[in-house]
């Protein structure tokens, strides 16, 4: 065994999932060589053009989640019922219980 001549460099290896993950995708031939002139033409490289393109995707898709919308809830009738105020809130809630306990019109 050769004796190194020089100070060992120790660098720390990531040990946790923010670690790059590789894998294949397929693409069509004229995106893939599209992609290859516009990083070339930046500077940059494909898997950075891929990267930043994906974050775009799904920054977007997030912001664009439907919003929640509350139910209609409404029903038909004619407002309150006779003897009722809609200043009287606590005669109303009375009234709603009806013969659960409430008192009657």
């Amino acid at each position: 065994m050769r004796a190194r001549s020089g100070p060992l460099l120790w660098l720390p290896r990531p040990t946790d999932m923010v670690a790059r993950m590789k894998t294949t995708i397929e693409l069509p031939k004229s995106l893939l060589a599209e992609a290859k002139a516009c990083a070339a033409r930046e500077g940059s490289t494909l898997r950075a053009l891929i990267e930043a393109g994906l974050r775009a995707v799904l920054k977007e898709r997030k912001e664009k989640k439907k919003p929640f919308k509350l139910k209609d809830g409404s029903v038909t009738g004619n407002g309150l019922a006779p003897g009722l105020d809609w200043k009287d809130m606590h005669r109303i809630i009375l009234a709603s219980y009806g013969d659960r306990g409430g008192e009657p019109l």
